[in-house]
């Protein structure tokens, strides 16, 4: 996930990923998945700026739901 962000000398990144079975709310193994990414951005210098699940319904923010710390 972290790679192509450093190949390309990003300072920070989005995540975005569907849930297809319409509802956009994040599940528990999706803020874990977050959390964890938020420590390996911080270890090679990067910011996750948000965590998007989309789906039919719409869509969540992980950070809007402050499931992101800074």
């Amino acid at each position: 996930v972290l790679r192509p962000a450093l190949e390309d000398a990003a300072s920070g990144i989005v995540l975005v990923h569907n849930h297809p079975s319409g509802d956009p709310t994040p599940s528990a193994s999706d803020v874990a998945l977050t959390r964890t990414l938020v420590e390996a951005c911080q270890v090679v210098g990067l910011y996750l700026l948000d965590h998007v699940v989309v789906a039919r319904s719409g869509a969540e923010s992980l950070r809007e739901l402050d499931a992101i710390e800074d």
